[in-house]
């Protein structure tokens, strides 16, 4: 069944709660979405929503790639599937939100045609997990005000955004729990925010506060200074930009390892293709994974759920991109009940298409 039409576009898809973290303020979500039509008339969509900071790819730059170099698609054959993916890996090394998207496109389209759910094809290794919701860089007060509201919500789960003042990250984690005991599991993310020394000195000062994971409190390039911290440390440390590729994960586990859990989002390392490949490393590595997420579309989210629950080695999930987004341009393609993430049972990746 070959591929008869492709097309890409961007939408703003608008964001309810503006947030900040260490190193930016987002207010708009803007992501580049690529369709896929087959000969029968089957449509899959994928979605991308780089993170500039991180892998140096534009939203320009995703979607000039996205309108301008996908024409090889045409009249190839979908149940050529991985030797695609192998070589769209190949034709776009430096773009991968739009490699993202056109692989979740890809998926989607080939998983509709078979008529099989994307859960069933990837395999089910793990019961549903409960989603971390995000709260960004606030005041004290801000802070627990927002984890009232996921509390009346359903979900038991934050991930806290650190980095910018290590005394006022203890008071805010404290306040949520002075409050709420552990009936939040909670995660902090530093964003790159601390140096060595203050994560040391947050882990020492916070090991009451029963913190799940940190994710990323360095540098990228700090591989060499994060192998160097005392192992109870590192047992909780997730990677997160310095976990790009399948040789970033590797580097991680070179002699000392640097950390003990790998956080994939799809955003990253360029879509389902390259992210079993990392999820692969570190199943045989026996490194937990915590799958996360940019603010992104149902699409990507869904993607990214569906492949995650595919790893036995799947111990967090970080996949709340696309709830506080006012629209999108699908539905369906999964539910939370109390926090917890269900996959769609419709073929695909579950999700259809709003017109």
């Amino acid at each position: 069944m070959k591929i008869k039409r492709i097309s890409s576009r961007v939408e703003d898809l608008e964001n309810a709660r503006p947030y900040t973290i260490a190193f930016k303020t987002v207010s708009e979500v803007r992501n580049a979405f690529f369709e896929i039509e087959l000969e029968d008339g089957t449509m899959g969509i994928g979605s991308g929503n780089p993170s500039e900071y991180v892998v140096g790819e534009s939203l320009d730059q995703c979607t000039k790639a996205l309108a301008e170099n996908m024409g090889w698609l045409e009249g190839r054959d979908i149940f050529e599937l991985n030797s695609l993916l192998i070589e769209l890996h190949a034709k776009t090394p430096v773009n991968p939100a739009a490699r993202a998207a056109v692989d979740i496109a890809l998926h989607d389209v080939f998983l509709k045609h078979l008529r099989i759910p994307a859960h069933q094809y990837f395999g089910l290794k793990v019961e549903p997990l409960q989603t971390s919701v995000t709260i960004g860089i606030k005041s004290v007060e801000e802070t627990v005000e927002e984890a009232d509201e996921y509390y009346g919500m359903g979900y038991r789960c934050l991930k806290v955004k650190l980095g910018l003042d290590v005394e006022e990250d203890l008071e805010r984690l404290s306040k949520i729990r002075e409050k709420y005991g552990n009936e939040f599991v909670i995660r902090i993310d530093a964003n790159q925010g601390y140096d060595i020394e203050t994560t040391v000195d947050f882990y020492n000062r916070s090991e009451h506060l029963n913190i799940e994971l940190i994710e990323q409190p360095v540098k990228a390039n700090m591989v060499e200074e994060m192998k160097a911290l005392p192992a109870d440390i590192r047992k909780k440390i997730a990677a997160d930009e310095s976990l790009i590729s399948p040789s970033d994960a590797l580097n991680l586990l070179d002699g000392k390892r640097a950390c003990e859990i790998f956080n994939i989002k799809l955003m990253k390392c360029g879509g389902i293709y390259q992210g079993q490949r990392i999820a692969s490393i570190a199943q045989a590595a026996g490194i937990e994974l915590f799958w996360g997420c940019n603010d992104e579309s149902e699409v990507s989210i869904t993607a990214a759920l569906n492949v995650a629950y595919s790893y036995p080695n799947t111990k967090y999930i970080d996949l709340d991109g696309s709830l506080d987004l006012v629209k999108d341009v699908v539905s369906g393609g999964f539910r939370i009940e109390n926090g917890l993430m269900y996959p769609s049972d419709k073929p695909g990746l579950g999700y259809e298409v709003v017109r």
